[in-house]
């Protein structure tokens, strides 16, 4: 029900974009951009993939981005850095692989955002782009916020003695990031920072004993159910930010019409992008049922989760960042667009 109700959401949308997107030429100078970024082609790179074939469509070849996988051009700890100098003019960039650098943007980690809905969850995210801090975080990388990777709602996938109940996670390693990874530790989990290049080996020789993902793609594309024996499927802790971002410099030298362009070029993208998700859940979930343990967490569980874990989460993210940041004004912002959104979408 909820993948039939969510293609049927992806269609919609992208229907929705104007023909005039798909079919208008747009003229001017050569340019050639590369964007940076990690592993294979998969369901997070759809989207910038749609926008590459936009624009390189519509401009008959003169504005193309190449992208480059397998940390070509950069480690996917780097790519900020190399935003920064110019060494590529857009890259893709977590959140938390590198909280120091962008602060504000960790406010995504929080656990239990209701952002499992993909309409609410784009025009928040679009929005929180917006946010002076969010500006301000990626202005010390020379960069600017282009489009969010949109990542669903994590889960975990672990070898050995599966979780079945809360007090299973205490002395478990977990690969687990920013609000999620503190959220976890509350339950008395041992947290571990692992890049997701990584993980894979982490998993199958044993140094973490979980690890937490956008649920289902990334664990598959990073072939994490091969050397898993179990996965959470109801646990949905929250999720975070993977967005793509340009250049500063290379985005005040393209073209008036290349802007606009790049700005039309994302409602078809983030289009493919859930599209891409919901496809690939459609695989994923019958091939990890076939051959891993499945743990669902009962509703008292989950709502004892939610309610003496996720607020103290909050709060001590604000108390620990309002000397570098309006961190108040950055939560209740984020807390006041999702209300917004899920108003928004309810009256469609």
């Amino acid at each position: 029900m909820r993948i039939g109700a969510l293609s049927a959401l992806a269609a919609a949308m992208a229907a929705s974009v104007p023909f005039s997107v798909h079919a208008q030429t747009v003229d001017g100078p050569k340019v050639e951009w590369n964007h940076s970024t990690w592993g294979k082609k998969r369901a997070f790179t759809a989207g910038i993939e749609k926008v590459a074939e936009v624009v390189s469509q519509r401009t008959g070849g003169k504005f193309t981005i190449k992208v480059h996988y397998g940390e070509a051009l950069s480690r996917d700890k780097e790519n900020l850095d190399g935003i920064k100098i110019g060494a590529f003019e857009m890259a893709d960039f977590c959140n938390f692989y590198h909280p120091g650098k962008v602060p504000a943007w960790m406010v995504f980690t929080m656990p239990f955002l209701a952002l499992a809905d993909w309409q609410v969850s784009k025009d928040v995210r679009e929005a929180m782009m917006k946010h002076p801090a969010f500006v301000a975080d990626l202005a010390q990388w020379n960069a600017v916020a282009y489009m969010s990777g949109l990542l669903p709602q994590y889960e975990f996938l672990g070898k050995g003695t599966p979780p079945k109940s809360l007090d299973g996670w205490k002395g478990l390693r977990v690969r687990a990031g920013g609000g999620i990874g503190d959220a976890m530790g509350r339950l008395g989990a041992v947290l571990s920072t692992v890049p997701a290049t990584e993980v894979y080996t982490a998993i199958e020789r044993g140094t973490v004993d979980a690890v937490s993902f956008p649920y289902t793609y990334a664990h598959a594309a990073y072939q994490i159910h091969t050397v898993a024996t179990w996965f959470t499927s109801n646990m949905s802790p929250g999720t975070t930010e993977c967005a793509s971002v340009i250049n500063r410099d290379a985005y005040a030298k393209l073209p008036p019409q290349y802007r606009q362009l790049l700005d039309e070029a994302k409602e078809p993208a983030y289009a493919a992008l859930i599209t891409a998700y919901v496809e690939i859940d459609k695989v994923n979930l019958p091939l990890f049922r076939s051959k891993l343990t499945e743990i669902v967490y009962s509703a008292d569980d989950l709502k004892t989760f939610s309610a003496t874990i996720g607020r103290p989460v909050w709060d001590k993210w604000v108390a620990d960042n309002k000397g570098r940041f309006d961190s108040q004004n950055v939560l209740d912002t984020l807390l006041k667009e999702i209300e917004k959104a899920q108003a928004r979408h309810a009256r469609k």
